[in-house]
């Protein structure tokens, strides 16, 4: 289907792995698919904001091939059509992959006006937001390259800064310069000075303009795209852009490749509630907090303690007589530090990764999400080990054996449908089945209710790489 000339189509950048919200950002599940500040994940928010049919067409995700899943299940669980999810084969920065989503949105309509998002930034959907990309998308069709300026109210050092130029159409202005991630001194001169803003990343942008600028700036980055591209393969939902044309791209942002060298760039300073949640300090500031500055996600005792930030999973946390702290629990690892040091945990996350021992807790959590559903490790020896796996209703696992295994299921919750050696087997609750070493077996939840089991399994090697997939519907070998 083509996208209307009269609507502006979403592109939403969501393959970051980021790491600055560590241990709840991981590189399995990262920020952008997690709840962090309300009830769904900085990706669903990012989806409701461009569900409006009279302003928007159907968004354009550009993820990799980790997170495809995770992006397709998020929609579908807010109800959102995706008009296309293009999977990066690696790794390339912001220039490559807005220029593939451009080169898909130009192939539907060569006047599409592409609005781009990062997955993982907190905006309240307010009217003067939608003002903001109204005023964007006019200036857009008038030939501008538009970012999104955010009026600074702090001397931020994190972020870059935009020097605001002579007026142009639609409340947008030239760019007269960019100012790289400032020390305080500077920033705060530029914050008394005024007529600066910072960089959101957010970009409203002519797609045939915008690749014709590339073409001239940055013609490597739109070789690999369009080369990408052209030889793409579709795989069930998924568009996979070529490996090789696209790795050929220079891995560059697009503020490098492009904006700081067009004469086409304009910003549009906006004032709407804007965090782009780059570190602990910024969820604080994005929560309801309390009297004492206190804010307080998951089971949680606070106590004679002020500005301070608990999240955690499970674990009841108890915090005394503490202030200016972040207390951030998971399943299986705890930070502790300064709030207004948290710009810390990106450094910290790095360490932990260049450590074999500590790795795993940088790239997977103790929940593992599968498209089917998922699975939490309980408890793990030197020969067997004890998970709990949930199946969503209607999925099924692939068709698979192992080689060095044996399996156990224990049904606690729902209805399992379970095939040994072309045996199909319906479990009810407390009922269970095994599962011999080198057996062909299936799973499946044909119920209407989300299916819970108990899997033990025992042998002498049980890593997640002994599964030999014969068959499976989400496309995994």
């Amino acid at each position: 289907m083509g996208f209307s000339v009269s609507v502006v189509v979403p592109v939403i950048l969501a393959g970051g792995q980021g790491t600055r919200l560590w241990p709840k950002s991981r590189s399995a599940r990262p920020k952008q698919f997690i709840d962090l500040i309300g009830e769904t994940s900085l990706f669903q928010q990012t989806l409701e904001r461009v569900k409006d049919a009279g302003r928007y067409g159907a968004p354009i995700v550009i993820t990799n091939a980790e997170y495809r899943f995770l992006v397709a299940e998020q929609a579908q669980e807010r109800g959102i059509a995706l008009g296309a999810i293009l999977l990066e084969p690696v790794a390339r920065n912001t220039a490559a992959a807005i220029a593939a989503a451009a080169q898909v949105a130009v192939s539907q309509d060569e006047n599409a006006i592409i609005h781009v998002l990062p997955s993982d930034h907190l905006i309240p959907a307010s009217a003067d937001y939608f003002g903001a990309v109204d005023d964007a998308a006019l200036a857009a069709r008038d030939g501008h390259l538009v970012t999104f300026g955010i009026t600074p109210d702090r001397p931020e050092t994190g972020y870059g800064y935009i020097a605001i130029g002579e007026a142009l159409s639609h409340s947008a202005h030239k760019v007269k310069a960019f100012v790289e991630k400032p020390n305080h001194e500077k920033a705060q001169e530029m914050l008394s000075t005024g007529g600066f803003a910072w960089n959101s990343g957010m970009f409203m942008l002519p797609a045939k303009v915008f690749l014709a600028e590339c073409e001239k700036l940055a013609p490597e980055v739109f070789a690999a795209a369009r080369g990408a591209v052209s030889a793409a393969k579709r795989d069930l939902d998924f568009i996979r852009l070529d490996e090789a044309a696209f790795a050929a791209s220079p891995n560059i942002s697009v503020d490098y490749a492009i904006f700081e060298r067009t004469a086409k760039a304009a910003v549009l300073p906006v004032s709407f509630e804007w965090s782009d949640l780059g570190a602990w300090d910024a969820v604080w500031k994005g929560h309801e907090r309390d009297e004492k500055g206190n804010a307080v996600s998951g089971p949680a005792l606070v106590s004679n303690s002020t500005n301070s930030l608990v999240v955690t999973d499970t674990a009841h946390v108890v915090v005394d007589g503490l202030d200016d702290v972040a207390v951030i629990a998971t399943e299986d690892a705890v930070f502790v530090g300064r709030l207004s040091q948290a710009q810390n945990v990106g450094a910290i996350a790095k360490q932990l990764k260049a450590d074999a021992a500590t790795r795993p807790l940088t790239e997977t959590h103790k929940t593992s999400y599968r498209p089917w559903g998922g699975y939490s490790s309980i408890l793990m020896g030197e020969r067997f080990q004890v998970k709990k796996l949930f199946v969503k209703p209607g999925k099924k696992l692939s068709l698979q054996k192992h080689h060095h295994r044996s399996e156990h299921w224990v049904v606690v919750r729902g209805t399992a449908e379970v095939t040994v050696d072309g045996t199909v087997t319906m479990l009810a609750e407390n009922q269970s089945i095994y599962l011999p070493l080198g057996c062909t077996h299936r799973l499946a939840n044909p119920g209407k209710i989300e299916l819970e089991l108990i899997e033990v399994q025992t042998g002498s090697y049980l890593g997640e790489d002994d599964i030999i997939r014969i068959e499976d519907e989400f496309g995994r070998n």
